[in-house]
């Protein structure tokens, strides 16, 4: 989701991975979906003194009185909002986990149908802004699906009950403000504002603070509607959002390229930009082995080390960045991007886990466990909380040792 230019951090949603279950995940922002238990309001005491106290504040913020009732007047405390604030599962993704996901086969195609479905008003968002269709569907792919799901609880009760709570108060108080500013310009209803727990919202999960300062009314019916079915107000804000962030049209976010033997790894990290000619002087190739193309200066970056794959980042990935700065997230929307205009796979190889598996191996663990009978949901190679139940279902029939962990003495005693 965009973050406020002086970014807040990666909890907000658990961004990326973060907070998505492995094994047979389908979506990025997993619980950026359905309301789920403990999203319906219910009777808070001291919740509805809080809200007593803020509509002051809003009014006194400039906000009408009469949006001010319509908003709360549906609105309530959400115990789940506060389960999912305090219980944020931090998975701590690889970069290969998390492009198992993000750029999965499924993903890739539902994202070429996009672009097929929707080219008009892309390209007529890329005349405009100058952002490429592949990345903004990207961005709309990793943060909802292509649309799928935006999610459906009701955003002044999220942001009220977050501000309520006190933990991040006066961050979610100042989005509850933004989001009641955009009720009060007439751009959708209390009823139509919906989005995650924490109050992203729409096709690319704009907060309100974002929403406010990068959202724009493509479609000309005087209204930034982010939350329609119809994407194109949504697509063109994401673009308008990449625009002003500094994207150079025509510029890769990346590429990735192949190391040459004995690289100092010192010389890797963002900030740490050389020409073209400088990388290639150090024996820096294309990911073929083939010459370095010239895009200007870039810096190299090695998410999983000198034995991973390697990219020469530019201007455009700072600029993804600003969306979201977790480095998976912007190799993610950068590497679907690529598929989706018919780009491969990546050249590299990842190294294997710490328990000596790779990517292949952890999926094989999967399907066999599920043939076992312990179903993992799915078989991404990607061990997530719902692979890990299973991995300990599987141990305690068998009477060994529980411990949920993905190992290669496993694998071989489910090959037997």
């Amino acid at each position: 989701m965009p973050l406020p230019r002086r970014t807040f951090g990666l909890g907000l949603l658990s961004l990326g991975l973060s907070a998505c279950v492995g094994g047979g995940a389908s979506t990025v922002n997993r619980d950026s979906t359905g309301p789920g238990p403990g999203m319906s309001p219910v009777a808070n005491a001291g919740y509805d003194a809080w809200v007593s106290g803020y509509r002051a504040r809003a009014a006194a913020r400039g906000i009408p009185q009469g949006t001010i009732d319509a908003a709360f007047r549906s609105a309530g405390f959400l115990p789940g909002v506060i389960e999912r604030d305090r219980n944020q599962t931090e998975f701590t993704r690889t970069l290969e986990d998390y492009l198992a996901i993000a750029a999965s086969a499924e993903r890739i195609a539902k994202g070429r149908a996009a672009l097929a479905r929707h080219g008009a008003a892309l390209a007529a968002i890329e005349a405009r802004y100058g952002v490429e269709a592949e990345v903004v569907a990207a961005v709309w792919g990793l943060e909802s699906r292509y649309g799928e799901r935006r999610g459906d609880i009701n955003v002044i009760s999220a942001l009220s009950t977050l501000a309520y709570d006190g933990r991040r108060g006066a961050f979610f108080e100042q989005q509850l403000t933004a989001a009641l500013r955009i009720l009060a310009q007439g751009n959708t209803t209390p009823a139509r504002m919906t989005g995650s727990w924490a109050g992203a919202m729409g096709h690319t999960q704009f907060i309100p603070t974002s929403y406010l300062e990068f959202a724009v009314d493509f479609t000309g019916d005087g209204r930034r509607d982010i939350w329609s079915d119809d994407p194109s107000d949504a697509l063109a804000s994401t673009a308008a959002y990449l625009s002003r962030s500094g994207w150079r049209r025509g510029q890769p976010w990346g590429i990735e390229v192949r190391l040459p033997a004995g690289f100092e790894s010192r010389l890797a990290g963002r900030g740490k930009g050389k020409a073209t000619a400088t990388w290639a002087g150090l024996g820096v190739t294309a990911a073929d082995g083939g010459r370095l193309p010239d895009h200007g200066a870039g810096s190299i970056l090695i998410p999983q080390g000198v034995n991973g794959p390697a990219f020469l980042i530019y201007n455009n990935f700072n600029a993804i960045a600003r969306y979201n700065n977790a480095v998976n997230y912007v190799i993610g929307v950068g590497h679907l991007s690529d598929r989706l205009r018919g780009g491969g796979a990546l050249r590299g190889s990842f190294p294997p886990d710490a328990q000596g598996m790779t990517l292949a191996d952890r999926a094989e663990l999967q399907r066999r466990l599920t043939d076992a009978g312990f179903d993992t949901e799915g078989s991404d190679g990607v061990i997530g909380a719902k692979t890990r139940a299973a991995i300990e279902g599987y141990q305690r029939a068998r009477g060994l040792p529980v411990t949920g962990e993905p190992t290669a003495d496993l694998l071989a005693l489910l090959r037997r």
